[in-house]
């Protein structure tokens, strides 16, 4: 029976393709975040919009996109999209990092038609009334929820947002599935190099957990800010 050893994986090459790896699990964890909750907060103003049309783009974006697994909107973006860009922009995407761009822009989507329900919620949970007031006194509609509507949403869905992070951050290991060098993938390339599965696994396993389980402190933190008298009960 072979004997159980970290030490091989903590140091040289090994250790550095881990950690590499981990950098762009996280790298990918806040790029989406910082794409995403833009886009999350455009669509819910569609889905909440007066005009049924803006209504229905926003509806058909989400369900679209939240009805299609995350791994084939990697798949159509490594794979699908490029085919449709002019020949030389496609052979200077296909030059550079396409798989981490890929991962991107798929993940971005994903995240964000998850995100915009929530966000949805929460306007929704702001009292009516705070619109009307802001209105009686002047504002014009995206005035209105810009400054007086949203950031009242926004503390609202504070908690169940830190929850999409956290299947953010888990989804980033799909990545492996179109060559993205993030956790998952490098991984991998230290296990068959090594032979050392348990060993090489059982640290990602720690690497994912810890950062979940960060993720996770936040969002309890964030329910006790949003809602510290629920929080007592």
């Amino acid at each position: 029976m072979p004997v159980l050893s970290f030490a091989p994986l903590l140091h040289g090459d090994y250790l550095a393709w881990l950690l590499a790896g981990l950098r762009l699990s996280l790298l990918l964890t806040g790029l989406t975040l910082f794409t995403a909750l833009p886009l999350a907060v455009l669509l819910a103003l569609l889905r909440i919009a007066p005009w049924r049309p803006l209504n229905l783009v926003g509806e058909s974006f989400v369900e679209a996109v939240r009805c299609v697994p995350l791994l084939v909107h990697m798949l159509f973006w490594y794979f699908g999209m490029p085919e449709l860009l002019p020949p030389d922009l496609k052979a200077q995407i296909y030059a550079g990092n396409i798989e981490v761009l890929s991962a991107w822009a798929a993940l971005t989507l994903y995240t964000a038609a998850y995100m915009s329900e929530d966000i949805r919620s929460g306007v929704r949970a702001v009292p009516a009334a705070q619109l009307d007031a802001a209105r009686a006194l002047g504002f014009g509609y995206l005035a209105a929820m810009r400054l007086v509507v949203l950031p009242q949403a926004l503390r609202i869905t504070l908690p169940p947002l830190l929850s999409q992070t956290l299947n953010l951050w888990k989804n980033t290991s799909i990545a492996t599935a179109i060559g993205a060098a993030e956790l998952m993938t490098q991984a991998q390339r230290v296990e068959s190099a090594s032979f050392r599965g348990f060993e090489t696994f059982a640290l990602v396993t720690a690497a994912y957990l810890s950062v979940s389980l960060v993720l996770t402190g936040l969002a309890q933190w964030a329910q006790q800010v949003v809602s510290p008298q629920g929080a007592k009960r």
